[in-house]
């Protein structure tokens, strides 16, 4: 069931390039609030914890697709102050495992209609993300995933060393302990404009009369015979009669006031950028020797990220070892990149699943639902994220593409081991 009622109110605000046209001249006097700031109600049919990238998808996706009504997103800080907004921007779906590719596709096809849907323009850039190659047996574990990624309807292209020349002549091809010798190009992988994705979810979902309540962080459940009954929080008590968590790095603190343990670690994930520079990165490139991914923005600086802090914490900043592990990538891979001065950094909080793929379900107890472990990959899931948690919301039952992320695999050995490093977090 799509909800079409808000879209004919005419107080709504529309963007459109004779729009901005039209406020250019007028003294931009026209322009309104993205959303509304309420307060929050007695009680919801559905309250999401998490005013991130994916509690506000869900929000959006169960409001248009499934049809529901008295919605509430409950935000302890501003809407898209937490990972949302502190990630590289990387879109893609470039996986090979059958648990994980069918539903990062999907995600992908969402991200290609987003900004037309909910009219707003969150940066889509369709730029491509190339997965260099250094050995013959990376050659073909690439070419195995690019299969993958076929079968399930992607797009993959396996490019050989001048191939990759012809694209990014700069690189370091010969006098490097990893010589390039190819890469897998996904074309319609790219970036997207993380804080935009928050602002078109966000006001997409108060479009269709969802409450998005900031500045209301959740103290506690209220769970009685095993069924929860609501959430309290900052701004008092508020009652739901489902409650949906979506919070990222602090799953394991909100859930904990539940009563509740999961195989979630949190650790730190650095990202970096560079001060402006002329274009010379059109896609997104990523070092098959090491962990190292690079895009540069419009506004010239690099942005660019490595591994996990491997140390549990819950701070959003990260240490030395790992800045300098970064560096290290980024000189082998592009030397010219020493020359460049690093213009900030900035740390967002994973929570870091035993097995490095996310868990999409119900909890053990009921009304009471999981959306948590995304790992490194909760950006560019976060369309698919929000559509699958929105209808196990709606219907108890999970979507198609999601049925492999189970709460309970860990203990019934069911593992989505995308990296084949084992069930150990920090790892993945």
């Amino acid at each position: 069931m799509t909800c079409h009622l808000a879209q004919s109110d005419p107080n709504i605000m529309r963007f459109s390039g004779f729009r901005v046209i039209k406020e250019a001249l007028t003294g931009h006097r026209g322009w309104g609030p993205l959303w509304r700031n309420p307060d929050p109600q007695p009680a919801y049919d559905v309250v999401i914890i998490g005013g991130g990238g994916h509690g506000l998808s869900t929000a959006y996706h169960l409001a248009k697709v499934f049809g529901g009504r008295r919605i509430a997103v409950l935000e302890k800080g501003w809407l898209g102050s937490g990972n949302i907004g502190r990630n590289t921007t990387i879109i893609r779906s470039n996986y090979l495992l059958p648990g994980n590719e069918p539903f990062y596709e999907f995600s992908m096809q969402l991200w290609e209609r987003m900004e037309q849907e909910f009219n707003f323009n969150a940066m889509v850039s369709q730029r491509g993300i190339l997965n260099l190659i250094h050995s013959d047996g990376q050659r073909d574990a690439y070419r195995r995933r690019g299969n993958a990624m076929r079968l399930a309807g992607a797009d993959a292209e396996l490019l050989d060393r001048e191939q990759v020349r012809a694209m990014y002549p700069w690189l370091n091809f010969d006098a490097a302990r990893f010589p390039i010798k190819g890469g897998l190009l996904q074309r319609r992988a790219g970036t997207a404009r993380h804080d935009g994705v928050a602002w078109g979810y966000a006001r997409g979902a108060d479009r269709l009369g969802v409450d998005l309540i900031q500045n209301c962080e959740v103290t506690g459940f209220r769970i009685e015979q095993g069924r929860v009954l609501g959430v309290d929080t900052t701004r008092g008590y508020i009652g739901a009669k489902k409650v949906g968590v979506a919070v990222a790095g602090h799953t394991s603190q909100v859930m904990a006031k539940a009563g509740l343990r999961l195989p979630i670690e949190s650790h730190v994930l650095q990202a970096f950028v560079s001060e402006g520079l002329k274009p010379v990165i059109d896609g997104v490139i990523t070092f098959g020797a090491g962990h190292f991914y690079v895009s540069q923005s419009d506004k010239g600086g690099l942005v660019f990220g490595g591994d996990i802090d491997g140390y549990n914490s819950y701070a959003q900043r990260g240490n030395l070892p790992v800045i300098e592990d970064v560096a290290e990538g980024g000189m082998a891979l592009m030397p010219a990149i020493g020359r460049a001065r690093l213009l900030r950094i900035w740390g967002g909080i994973m929570d870091m699943s035993m097995d490095g793929s996310p868990i999409i379900d119900r909890t053990p107890i009921e009304g009471l639902y999981l959306n948590a472990g995304w790992c490194y990959g909760g950006f560019k899931a976060t369309p698919a994220s929000g559509y699958a948690f929105a209808q196990l919301l709606a219907t108890d039952a999970p979507h198609p593409t999601a049925t492999a992320y189970r709460l309970d695999r860990f203990a019934r050995g069911y593992l989505i081991d995308e990296k084949g490093v084992g069930a150990q977090p920090n790892l993945h």
